[in-house]
């Protein structure tokens, strides 16, 4: 199964992703799926009037959509992802001042939102530490590439993400609870 994602090309909606609440919301529904604003604001430990402004911020870009299907009466408003997937291009934001500072906050807050996921899983109690054993892990390497291998590299890791994050979970039993995992590539010197 092909996952449909969405290329982001205009800064005004990098604009409305780099914010690091409405990135937790979006998070929130990729995760559990679509929810209410109510729901959104427990998730979030957020106003739900401030969670409604975000969301309508998110609509306008149409990164999220609502799904009146889902409602049990006219008053119920629930949400979802307009799509499974985002991603950008730097290149798509170069040349113009505003949008390259709208991609340097964007970078920057994805970074952000990712370093705070690992370090909160590092801060947690050694009782949830301990359920998941020494199944959590963190690898890095020192690679020699260039840039067609490293593009090469981005699509074999992808596809590998792309096996597990779309394979049907067994009838096991067994509860999955949701995974982060991410990984940077970057030209750099130790």
């Amino acid at each position: 199964m092909e996952r449909e994602i969405r290329q982001i090309t205009d800064s005004r909606v990098l604009a409305a992703m780099a914010h690091p609440l409405r990135r937790r919301l979006m998070d929130v529904l990729k995760v559990d799926g679509p929810s209410t604003v109510s729901m959104l604001a427990e998730r979030t430990d957020q106003a739900v009037a401030n969670v409604s402004h975000h969301l309508r911020v998110l609509a306008n870009s149409d990164l999220v959509r609502e799904a009146p299907e889902l409602a049990r009466d006219r008053r119920e408003r629930w949400w979802k992802l307009a799509s499974p997937g985002l991603r950008w291009a730097s290149a798509d934001f170069v040349g113009d001042p505003a949008s390259e500072a709208v991609l340097q906050a964007a970078l920057s807050l994805n970074l952000d939102s990712q370093d705070r996921i690992v370090r909160e899983w590092y801060a947690a109690s050694d009782e949830e530490r301990a359920a998941w054993d020494q199944a959590p892990f963190s690898a890095d390497r020192w690679l020699r590439l260039t840039p067609a291998e490293l593009h090469q590299l981005e699509r074999e890791v992808v596809a590998l993400m792309n096996r597990w994050s779309e394979r049907e979970l067994p009838d096991d039993g067994e509860r999955r609870e949701p995974v982060f995992f991410f990984a940077h590539a970057v030209p750099a010197q130790p």
